[in-house]
């Protein structure tokens, strides 16, 4: 990979995240209400001076340019991303660090279920258009593709857990329970794992499949098919070493870019089977109004959007060395 290309991909990302703490810190200033006043205002009895001297000790009485701005990207650069209102005064990485390993291992498990099962439906489905995989695959695809998050959970959720009771309804473990072992607990955390999983693989499956298929499609018209198909190669042989190869390019794009808006994702699954990531902590920090924490939340989605573009920026360099030029 040339030394330009990286260098290009590597100053656009890091533009971006400029701009993306600007607007953070921005944006979360001008939501109504104030930290002092969040904090303190429920408490009887509170003055109004009191109110100013905590806002003068946070800093808050400073002019927002440069002052505060200046002391905000200080801090972010140093890791610092304030404390949460909820909760105790915790700080926010905290806070984020408890919750980003649910949201990572049922988002990340889905990605995987959803990659390998979308990939190969729809190379099949391309490779043998026509055929009867191709038209229930693609159709199921498509049903998958248009069905939101929430949707597809309520109704796994009602059918196995509510009506046949095969699998909890909520949260990732059984509250209060007392394993016998970690192979229990491992065990427990498994069966309420299922559902939430299962949606989002779902969730995903049809569009790797629908994108995929499109690029076999396209790829099987290739002057360099039809060549190695003269040569006498096998089907399953020219799929494997020509076609999808070339065929994975606007693929691998797409999943790097749903790696990077898994928060995104998180919030609904999250919700409707009230999985403890960062999805359920971003619907209570919008309700409690912990702006510390949901400038945190936005800050991560936004950085993790930008460095799996940045990641897929670079494998396609990698896979097509067109692009580099």
């Amino acid at each position: 990979m040339g030394i330009r290309y990286l260098a290009r991909r590597l100053t656009t990302a890091g533009v971006t995240i400029v701009l993306i703490v600007f607007l953070n810190f921005v944006l979360f200033r001008m939501m109504p209400g104030s930290p002092e006043r969040i904090l303190l205002g429920r408490i009887p009895g509170v003055t109004q001076q009191v109110l100013d001297v905590t806002k003068a000790r946070w800093g808050l009485d400073k002019p927002l340019f440069p002052d505060q701005f200046v002391d905000y990207v200080v801090a972010t650069a140093q890791g610092d991303l304030g404390y949460s209102f909820t909760a105790r005064g915790r700080p926010v990485t905290d806070v984020l660090g408890q919750r980003i390993g649910p949201t990572l291992l049922l988002f990340g498990l889905g990605e995987i279920v959803a990659i390998i099962l979308g990939l190969a439906l729809g190379a099949y489905s391309g490779w043998r258009r026509g055929g009867l995989v191709d038209y229930v695959g693609n159709g199921v695809s498509l049903i998958l593709y248009s069905t939101p998050y929430f949707v597809l959970g309520m109704a796994l959720l009602l059918l196995f857990a509510t009506g046949l009771g095969w699998f909890p309804t909520f949260g990732m473990s059984e509250a209060g329970k007392q394993y016998a072992g970690p192979f229990d607990e491992l065990l427990d955390v498994g069966r309420h794992l299922v559902l939430p999983l299962a949606t989002v693989a779902l969730g995903l499956v049809g569009q790797y499949a629908i994108l995929m298929r499109s690029s076999v499609v396209e790829t099987m018209s290739e002057d360099y098919i039809t060549t190695a198909r003269a040569k006498g190669l096998s089907d399953g042989r020219v799929l494997r070493r020509h076609a999808l190869p070339n065929a994975l390019l606007p693929t691998v794009t797409l999943i790097a870019i749903n790696l990077g808006y898994v928060v995104a994702g998180a919030i609904t699954v999250e919700v409707v089977f009230n999985w403890p990531g960062l999805g359920t902590l971003t619907v209570d920090a919008l309700e409690a109004r912990d702006y510390p924490v949901l400038q945190g939340v936005f800050l991560l989605l936004s950085v993790s959007v930008v460095v799996a573009n940045l990641v897929a920026d670079l494998l396609y360099g990698l896979l097509d060395p067109r692009v580099r030029t």
